[in-house]
């Protein structure tokens, strides 16, 4: 996958108008490119197999489910989880990029063993969660996300936080040192723009009103990040758990470089662990490599080192 293709970066979802023509979906595909999102790399279906999304998979390995936000909104929030007949000893909770789109993550759902389970949900603001507006507090949405912990006595908790949703993981593992035993930050953007998103930076300001909602609000939490993030480095540097920090050697949003510094940063316990031919979008190009640095944080976690 290449960020280039950037006409592969739209994906049919709801509330979605579904493969535009030509120019207009180029246009919002490189928005997407531009907020360093989640979304993982689909291709046209007129040219190559469409992306797998949970629609793809019986109910039995993964099933879309509701909850109500932490904080003082009760946003109703939409998420992907694995069911599970009891709860397993560890819990995977993913926290998105921008875009938040937990379709994207359906197929590192389906490779989830049974003796651990999974959840991605869309962050508030985008996709079939609540509001319809930007939501663009870091903190706000670490404490809507805080009921994807779980609430099972002995349940431990593994953080994955993808680029923009890097930071807002790093808050909520700090708000929450009961529960979340390790943190993964994948692709994890703080602040640091690679040659990709400074190419696209001016394109952003002249396609945003013609983008619908998803975008409009990414776009947003880009634009009042900044701010934010010294709060974010100040929670990392003080979390006392594992931290893995997995980056593609292929990234141009976040280059690896910037990546290794985060690493240094995350403190003595911290990881830097390489996705070798991956770029941006690992849970799109390299799953196996997500699993593996969830394989690392929970031995790390377990093993106290």
């Amino acid at each position: 996958m290449t960020p280039w293709r950037a006409d592969l970066f739209v994906q049919p979802l709801p509330g979605y108008v579904a493969w535009m023509s030509p120019a207009p979906r180029l246009l919002i595909a490189a928005a997407l490119l531009l907020s360093a999102c989640s979304a993982g790399a689909s291709q046209k279906e007129e040219e190559h197999d469409r992306f797998p999304t949970s629609k793809d998979f019986t109910t039995d390995v993964m099933a879309r489910a509701a909850f109500t936000a932490g904080g003082a909104t009760p946003w109703r929030l939409s998420a992907l989880e694995t069911p599970r007949a009891k709860p397993a000893a560890w819990r995977i909770v993913v926290v998105t990029g921008t875009p938040s789109w937990s379709e994207y993550w359906a197929p590192t759902l389906a490779k989830i063993g049974p003796d651990r389970e999974m959840i991605v949900a869309d962050r508030p603001g985008f996709a079939e969660s609540e509001p319809q507006t930007a939501v663009t507090s870091i903190e706000a949405q670490a404490e809507a996300l805080e009921p994807m912990l779980g609430d099972n006595d002995g349940q431990k908790v593994i953080l994955i936080g993808q680029s923009y949703g890097g930071p807002i993981a790093t808050v909520l593992a700090a708000r929450r040192p009961d529960k979340v035993k390790a943190l993964v930050l994948m692709s994890a953007f703080f602040g640091d723009r690679g040659p990709t998103i400074r190419r696209l930076s001016a394109l952003g300001s002249l396609v945003r009103p013609a983008l619908p909602r998803d975008m409009k609000n990414a776009l947003a939490e880009i634009d009042h990040q900044k701010p934010q993030l010294p709060r974010a480095r100040t929670a990392l540097a003080g979390l006392a758990i594992p931290v893995i920090v997995l980056h593609g050697d292929r990234d141009t949003f976040i280059t690896p470089a910037d990546a290794r510094r985060l690493a240094v940063a995350a403190g003595p316990r911290a990881q830097f662990m390489e996705a070798p031919g991956g770029d941006h979008f690992l849970n799109a190009c390299c799953v196996d490599s997500v699993l593996g640095a969830v394989d690392r944080g929970i031995a790390a976690a377990e093993s106290g080192t």
